[in-house]
């Protein structure tokens, strides 16, 4: 059955909801305050890297089924549902401002029909649906919780295929409706409170970051003891109780999630009065990470990073996005210019405008005159790249491989020093 759709904001998640709602026979309408994002969107365009994305808001608008509007209130005023997908940043606090969502549900609360259901997709803290309801103050609507679970890199995918659909919603009837819209999706749906909802989100990103930092530290203990990071990794994988899934070394996480939702969960516990002393503990084994991936390229230096030229592989804070938010590879590159190297540096997508930065063209570009190589994106060129063109490129002759995604007995007979995470 189709439904009338709004999504107020156009970001990620935004923009993803509404293109795959459309893509599921839904009539959407996005809104956002921007008026170039709103003209960039009517002309056909994507305004970020997203796989996929782009051909699903092409579909959508030449079925007639996806439009673009300035104004939230433009958006909900002929619709059954109406998502919020705006920002939800970090305060200064590490507490989450909750103003975008504040203002986007005072932009609509008057234009709303009788009736409507006002979804919060947006990653909010415990207890937002309720603050959404007194600011809508309207005994004629509802307001849901459903939050997103989609990785930057494989958003579509993820919205289309998801491992569960989450509805947190004190009327049954409200979460019916908000459940209903995903009738075509083979996925378990869970319907629950709005709070439990609210958690199980921020539960998640929290969850997967603690993965991410325990293999970081096992790589450590690899180092220091002689084991391989790759062979351990697969020994814990083959685990049905661990899995596979966030088990690959790296120089710590990142993006627009893990960091801003760690630190607000952190911030929830605290005004509940728990101390979340583990995921302090996570969140300090990530920066310690990054300063541990910026020792290996000073290692591999002799020891000196002031005048270096070193080549950097990737800026994103993952493949397969230009996103650079809390990007590890935007830190590590801003500290080896703070340390007075000069860093050339490729990234098939993302951009950056930093001093001391130059971005080139192409992987090999990157490697001319410099004394080392660091690999900082896991982008699947990179597996395949030239070695020999690196090797011949380079003046030391050494890569500090942070992704692990370098053959190194390629490495070896070109005559490449390759410096691994747990290796």
């Amino acid at each position: 059955m189709s439904t009338s759709v709004a999504i107020v904001g156009t970001g990620y998640v935004g923009l993803t909801t509404g293109a795959c709602l459309a893509h599921l026979g839904h009539r959407v309408v996005c809104a956002d305050i921007d008026p170039d994002r709103v003209h960039t969107l009517q002309g056909g365009s994507v305004p970020f890297y997203e796989p996929g994305l782009a051909e699903l808001v092409a579909e959508g608008t030449s079925s007639g089924r996806l439009r673009f509007v300035l104004g939230g209130a433009a958006a909900a005023a002929d619709a059954d549902l109406v998502f919020l997908c705006v920002p939800t940043p970090q305060a200064d606090d590490g507490s989450v401002d909750l103003s975008y969502v504040e203002n986007a549900a005072r932009s609509i609360a008057a234009a709303l029909r009788p009736g409507a259901v006002v979804v919060n997709k947006s990653t909010v803290p415990v207890g937002s649906a309720a603050i959404v309801e007194r600011i809508i103050d309207r005994d004629d609507v509802s307001v849901v919780s459903n939050p997103e679970f989609l990785r930057e890199g494989s958003a579509v995918s993820d919205f289309l295929h998801p491992d569960r659909v989450v509805i947190g919603a004190d009327s049954a009837e409200a979460g019916r409706r908000v459940a209903a819209l995903y009738q075509s999706v083979e996925a378990p749906v869970l319907v629950t409170d709005p709070a439990s909802a609210e958690t199980i989100k921020y539960a998640a990103n929290a969850f997967l970051a603690t993965k991410i930092s325990f293999v970081n530290a096992i790589a450590a203990v690899c180092e220091a003891v002689g084991a391989d990071i790759i062979d351990v990794v697969r020994g814990l994988g083959l685990d049905r109780r661990i899995g596979s899934e966030f088990l690959r070394p790296g120089p710590g996480w990142g993006g627009s999630c893990f960091p801003k939702d760690t630190r607000a969960l952190v911030a929830i516990a605290e005004s509940g009065g728990y101390d979340f002393k583990l995921l302090r503990g996570v969140i300090d084994s990530n920066a310690e990470q990054q300063a541990r991936m910026l020792a290996k390229v000073r290692d591999a230096l002799g020891g000196e990073l002031a005048g270096a030229t070193i080549a950097a592989w990737g800026l994103a804070f993952k493949a397969n996005t230009d996103d650079v938010r809390d990007s590890p590879a935007v830190s590590i590159v801003e500290s080896l210019v703070a340390a007075g190297a000069c860093v050339r540096a490729y990234d098939p997508q993302a951009t950056v405008a930093l001093p001391g930065v130059e971005q080139v063209p192409s992987a090999l570009d990157a490697c001319d005159g410099a004394d080392v190589l660091v690999v900082l994106t896991e982008w699947p060129e990179f597996i395949g790249a030239d070695l020999g063109g690196v090797a011949a490129r380079l003046r030391r002759r050494a890569v500090v491989d942070t992704r692990n995604v370098l053959d190194p007995g390629e490495a070896g007979r070109v005559g490449l020093r390759l410096i691994g995470v747990g290796r």
